[in-house]
Formats: C-alpha cells, structure tokens, sequence
C-alpha cells in the first residue's frame, strides 16, 4: 500500500484546477493503482508514451524538465526521465527527442477556420507582388472555369506590392485590368484584411452596382471621376456583391474544413478560436465532431449579427467541451470598426494621410451595447472587433457600462475580450488589466502593416499607442496571440518571430519596430499556449504541459526559446498530438 500511496502521490494533482473530465480520468488510474498490489505496483500504470531526449518548456512552475509520460487522453507525470520510466511497460511506445523540442499545442486565438479551408480552395493572392500578378492568377483559374461561373480569391494587399498599378483610386487598384483580362466571368477578391474586395465589372453588372447605386451605412462604394464606381468596395459595402455570390454548398464546407483541419495540424495547432461562425457552420463542426472527423479544440465565436442564433443560444446557453472537448460554444463576435488598411479603422483624429477621414463604425453602438448586455446576461463572452483608437475606446466604454450596470446578472469571471486591439490612446491601455479585458492580438500584423500604417497613423501615435504588448503585459493584461488567418497564413513562426522580433519577415528594421514593446520568448509563448488557453475557459485543461492536463503536445524541430531569433522562421513542426493521438506526423 505505501508504494500505491507512493505512486498516487506522484501525480502531483491540484484537484481543484482540472477539468471533471480529467478529474474522472485521473480517479480512474487512482482506482486502478490502489486495486493494485505486489512489488512491481511502481509500474502498474503503464503510460501510452514516455516524451524524453530534449528540451521539454512546460509553461509552468515546472519550467523545463526531462519527460513527460502520457496515458489516454491526459497527461500522466511532468518531470525526471528516470521517475518517468516507472511507467514503462511493454506495451509503452518510448520516443527520443533526439534533441528536438517539446512544447504545449499550439492555439491559434483568432482565425477563421473556413475562411482558411476557402482559401486554399479559391485562389490564394497573399504572395501576389503586384496588380498584374493578381490579375494574372485570376486569368489562369478562369482558364479552368466555366464561363459565367463566380471566381473568388483572396489575399491581395497593395501596400505590400513591390509595385502599384498606374490606375489608382484612393490608394487602390480599380477594376480596368480585371474587367479586361477576365471579361466572362463574375469575380470577387476580397481584401487580406477581408475588410475590402474588389469585384470585376462582370460582378457588378450581376449586383446592378452603378453610378446611380446609394452608399451604404458603414462602408463606401469608391467612385472614380467619372462618377462610376472603381469596383473596390470598402466595410459593409461588400455586402452589395456578397447577396448576389451563391452559396456555398454542403460539399465544398465540408472539403475546406477537412483543408482547415490538416493545415492546423501540421502547423501545431491544437485550438482554434474561430472568430465568428453561424449556425450552417455549427452544424458542420458538429458533425465532424460525432463522427470524430474534427481533433481540433474549436472555441466559437457566434456571429454577433445573426439574431436568431443569438436568441436560440441566449436561451438554451453556453456548449462547453462538447464531444470529448473537441467543440466549445460561449462566445459572440461583433464588429466595432474596420481595418487600418482600407482607412476604416475608426479613430479619434483623422487620418495621417487622408484629412478628414476618421474611419467606419460598421455597428452601431447601441446595437453593440445591446447584444453585449444580452451575452453578458446570459453568461457568453463578447469579443468585438476593434482596431482603432476610437473603436477601443467606445468598446472598452460599453463594457465598463455593462459591468456596472448588471451586478446582479454578473458572471463570476466574463473575460470579455478585444479583438486585435491594434491601436489605442496611452489612456485606455491600463483599462484592460483593470476591468479583466483579454486583448486578442495578432503580432504578425505588426510585421505586415508596420511599415505602411505609419503613413496611416504618422510617427507621434506608432510610437505611443500602436501594438503595444509590453504596455498591456507590464499592466497585468493577458495577450492572446494569433494569426486572424486567412489575413495571414495559419503558421505560428512567424508571429511568434513578430512578438519577439519587432521586424518584419524580411528582418528589417535592424533592431525592430519600438523595441521597447517587444516580447520575450516566454511571454510570446504563453500568448499562443496558456494565455490563450485562459481566453477561453480553458487554462485548467490545456495550454501547459502539466499532471491532468489534455495531452495537447507538439514536438518542433528547433528550439525556439533558444535558437538566434532569424533563425525561427525556418522552424517546422515534426509532430502534433491532440488528447493522447497523434494527428500529424511529418514524413
């Protein structure tokens, strides 16, 4: 019995801070061990793996340790390598490191899962260099299309070409060469920020979009000088050709999410918050889930302009851990403002370089302040979208109202988040520690826009209000970190190289962007292991390497936390495991 209690002590377990799943997990190897008896009871828990042979980051109090022993779904011990050969046994598959490094699975803590399926089934336009090279993708696939049948894409940015077409409206391309180069076809590109798109005159000939056409609330059609519009189509304009694309079908949601899922995995993904899904999607990720298709921890955000599915989860409440932990539903994602790009990021003062232009509130407030009410009421987070000064501030407002307002309907713990949270006034910044605000931001955006949004911002307010993760981490706030793919792709590197780096992926500027805001490699870990694990309920469950915990695990070929920092963003991930099963493994 002393060597059962012996061995029962091992498991070092804080019972109060794991899941009821993991908690019966763990009572069941308990029982196992105490029915137990003999000498060879040391090794009567026999582990599925024994991880050992490199540099194994735990983010916890453990820090770094030698191996780590898993058995189902849960991890089983964290600690020296010859404790963990205790639970050896025959039938325990033991893998050597060999030097390589084991960290926590990776979450992505804001993307779009279907966009990143899409993406790769539409035409992908994030390495285009220029207008013509658009252009020239999108005539290739109308090769292969039939004609008069839509071709979508995606990705394009203008301020990273290396050079700008001679037509230009507003700082963007118009639909002259498309129209002319792919004149049978409807086509619609959307923006990478997905906050514009350009569409072709095929497309706005089908959506009856011409000079006469109205302006819609929130969004601009760009009209040239001749008073016709230039096909760009900036916020909620983008609707105007949306309501007239088809459908997707049951077939192609279900080959992108199949894309989705094996792009998370072989980039270390364990959990995805996917920012905004309606019910047609839901449904899907359920029936991955119950025929076990989906592995993935997807966290969902509900689509804060759906009222019905407000109204249905309002009402019947949060989903958690549903199908083994493979699907959460506690969230709503709403709209505050637009993007820095497209000039619709709202801010306080104007534009740098557009006078008078302040940006979109693609929401009205009252309606935000509303539904945030309602989630509040009803125990869902809110996570809005805010990118400006302006759109932080009045988002920060609505929720200080809110808090103070509903006392009685309080959740003990709302963890209410800010989606991007790229910009802010110095005074607003302390507000998120103290009001338990999770900034949810994307360090690879300020690799990617830093060197155009200081047009956009001008010097004075780069410096002291944008991207500031040192600030907010200094203050108590908690960064959840991400890649709001498809905006950019899924891979975790070159974010984490973003949050320690300050550079862009070219490795400039020698010393980076405000260094002074720049992460350390343990901070810019947590923000994509347990930090984001905690912007959904989940800290006690995954995002560590830790006794009762998922075993959610990720072995890299390189050791991030100590390689020279260019050296990152040539790391690969070798294996994923997701609850005790190996879901990529890299030939």
């Amino acid at each position: 019995m002393k060597n059962d209690l012996k061995l029962y002590v091992k498991l070092n377990l804080n019972l109060t801070s794991i899941s009821m799943k993991n908690l019966l997990t763990i009572l069941v190897l308990s029982v196992f061990v105490f029915a137990c008896s003999g000498p060879t009871t040391e090794s009567a828990i026999s582990a599925d793996y024994i991880i050992s042979g490199g540099p194994i980051y735990t983010v916890s109090e453990s820090g770094t340790v030698e191996a780590v022993a898993v058995k189902a779904d849960t991890i089983l011990f964290v600690g020296g390598k010859s404790d963990a050969m205790a639970y050896a046994s025959d039938a325990t598959k033991v893998i050597d490191l060999q030097g390589k490094t084991l960290i926590p699975g990776l979450i992505e803590g804001h993307a779009h899962i279907m966009g990143v399926g899409y993406n790769l089934l539409n035409v992908d336009l994030r390495e285009a260099k220029s207008y013509n090279e658009v252009v020239a993708m999108v005539e290739e696939r109308a090769k292969n299309t039939p004609k008069g049948q839509w071709i979508l894409g995606r990705g394009w940015h203008q301020d990273k070409w290396d050079e700008q077409p001679e037509s230009m409206m507003k700082g963007f391309p118009t639909h002259d060469l498309l129209s002319e180069r792919v004149p049978d076809h409807p086509v619609w590109l959307r923006h990478a920020s997905g906050h514009a798109a350009l569409g072709n005159a095929k497309a706005m000939e089908l959506a009856a979009i011409d000079g006469n056409s109205p302006q819609p609330d929130g969004g601009e059609i760009f009209m040239g000088l001749n008073n016709q519009p230039t096909g760009l189509f900036n916020e909620t304009a983008q609707g105007l050709i949306g309501s007239v694309i088809p459908e997707s079908t049951v077939d192609s949601d279900r080959q992108a999410l199949k894309l989705a899922l094996q792009e998370c995995f072989k980039n270390g993904i364990v959990g995805f918050h996917n920012a905004g899904s309606g019910g047609k999607n839901i449904e899907l990720f359920k029936e991955f889930a119950e025929k076990d298709e989906l592995d993935l921890r997807l966290y969902v955000m509900l689509n804060g302009r759906d009222g019905e599915l407000l109204d249905e989860y309002f009402t019947k409440g949060i989903e958690k851990n549903l199908y083994n932990g493979q699907l959460t539903v506690r969230a709503v994602k709403l709209y505050a403002d637009g993007a820095l790009g497209s000039r619709g990021a709202w801010l306080l003062e104007e534009y740098e370089d557009a006078p008078g232009v302040h940006g979109h509130n693609v929401m009205p407030m009252e309606d935000i302040e509303d539904v945030t009410a309602r989630a509040y009421k009803a125990g869902f987070q809110v996570c809005i979208h805010a990118i400006g000064d302006r759109a932080n501030r009045e988002v920060l407002d609505i929720y200080e109202r809110t808090f103070k307002l509903y006392p009685e309907d309080a959740p003990k713990d709302p963890r209410f988040r800010i989606e991007h949270a790229q910009h802010f006034h110095p005074d607003d910044i302390p507000r998120f520690s103290e009001m338990g605000v999770i900034p949810a931001m994307q360090a690879i955006h300020m690799s990617s826009d830093r060197p155009w949004a200081i047009d956009r911002l001008g010097k004075e307010r780069i410096e002291w209000g944008a991207y500031m993760w040192q600030d907010l981490l200094q203050s108590g706030a908690k960064i959840v970190n991400g890649t709001d793919a498809p905006v950019e792709p899924i891979n975790p590197f070159p974010s984490f190289y973003a949050s320690v780096s300050r550079r862009t992926l070219k490795g400039t500027p020698e010393g980076g962007y405000e260094a002074s805001q720049k992460m350390t490699r343990e901070q810019a870990l947590r923000s994509y292991t347990l930090d984001a694990a905690y912007g959904a309920f989940l800290e006690n469950e995954t995002g560590s390497i830790e006794v009762g915990k998922w075993a959610d695990l990720v072995i890299l070929d390189q050791d991030i936390m100590t390689i020279d920092e260019d050296a990152i963003l040539g790391t690969s991930v070798l294996w994923t495991m997701i609850g005790g099963e190996i879901v990529y493994e890299k030939m």
